[in-house]
């Protein structure tokens, strides 16, 4: 068994943040010790109470929750996407809770972790970079404090998912990933890890991959086809499946929409998993800005491989991934966690 690290997970909870959250918390050696909000799929108010309602789902009785600011740095935020639907999650329906939210912010929320795990704390973050940028302003040795970062966004040689050359979570708050691209100022070996759309988008949910994880969970399940109705609820026995396979059921139908098949990516999951095993991916060491005036191509992860800009690496660039070994890790850890849910 691996040793146990802490991590602070960073999200904008739509349907595969989500799941990137019962990643970690099913994971053996993680501790998820703090979940920022931002505001992203949905709006920050969504946010909050979709990561609430999760850790109630999910048992997860110690884990606070901050809120993160209401708004990109340099814009409004922009419209959310019909990927997640109004609420986030797709179809599913969290259980209520009296839980609350903390009475400090997610930036706050993102310092007091980084000093209380000094040299240990893993941070991942699957939403906008609000969050994180503004830490940064508040400590600037963050990150020194952290032992790793690994962040789901950008598209690097890749086409975009909001204009055709920008990924989401960059696009909604481009000077916010400037600011955490220029200022992650560490050793080569600390560099942040990029998981962008062009290494995320080979992480292929498909219905039978669902089917496998209800069956590993000793649940029964709802069989999901192109042809279902839309909307169709899934009768799993087990909670944490139903919830998943409500979510990913919308998930599905939100692809096909976008001409990807009945099929979806699991981006933030991913970068979940290799927050706490890096070698999951092969990465490459790059420079990395965000354009940030262009008018058809504002949030552009703008990639320097060949180091024409004469200026170090700042970051790590997932550039492959074996999808098999993932999905393996993923049922067997997810599964587990939901038979102990019941």
């Amino acid at each position: 068994m691996n040793a146990v690290s802490p991590v602070f997970a960073d999200v904008d909870t739509g349907v595969d943040d989500a799941i990137a959250l019962v990643y970690l918390l099913a994971s053996p050696d993680a501790e998820l010790v703090g979940i920022a909000s931002t505001g992203g799929n949905v709006g920050v108010d969504q946010v909050c109470l979709n990561n609430l309602g999760l850790l109630e789902l999910c048992r997860a009785d110690d884990v606070p929750v901050s809120k993160g600011a209401g708004q990109p740095l340099g814009s409004p935020l922009s419209k959310p996407g019909k990927a997640h639907g109004p609420n986030g999650l797709g179809y599913a329906e969290l259980p209520p809770g009296d839980r609350r939210l903390t009475d400090y912010d997610a930036a706050t929320a993102w310092v007091r972790a980084a000093r209380a795990h000094a040299g240990e704390l893993i941070g991942v973050a699957t939403g906008p970079l609000t969050n994180l940028a503004l830490a940064l302003r508040a400590e600037p040795a963050l990150p020194r404090l952290l032992r790793r970062l690994v962040i789901m966004g950008g598209a690097y040689d890749y086409r975009g998912n909001t204009n055709p050359v920008a990924e989401w979570n960059i696009k909604v708050d481009p000077e916010a990933a400037a600011e955490v691209f220029a200022g992650w100022c560490v050793e080569p070996q600390q560099l942040p890890i990029l998981c962008g759309l062009d290494l995320t988008r080979h992480i292929v949910m498909t219905p039978e991959t669902l089917a496998r994880l209800a069956a590993a969970a000793d649940s029964t399940t709802t069989a999901m086809s192109p042809d279902d109705r839309r909307g169709l609820r899934s009768s799993a026995s087990n909670p944490l499946i139903r919830v998943i396979e409500d979510a990913m059921r919308f998930y599905f139908e939100a692809h096909v929409d976008q001409g990807h098949g009945y099929v979806a990516h699991l981006h933030d999951p991913l970068a979940a998993a290799v927050a706490l095993d890096p070698g999951l991916i092969r990465t490459q060491p790059a420079t990395v800005d965000v354009e940030l005036t262009g008018t058809l191509t504002r949030g552009m992860t703008v990639t320097d491989w060949s180091g024409s800009w004469g200026r170090k690496p700042n970051a790590l660039i997932g550039i492959g991934v074996d999808p098999t070994k993932f999905f393996d890790r993923f049922i067997d850890r997810v599964s587990l966690f939901a038979r102990q849910l019941g």
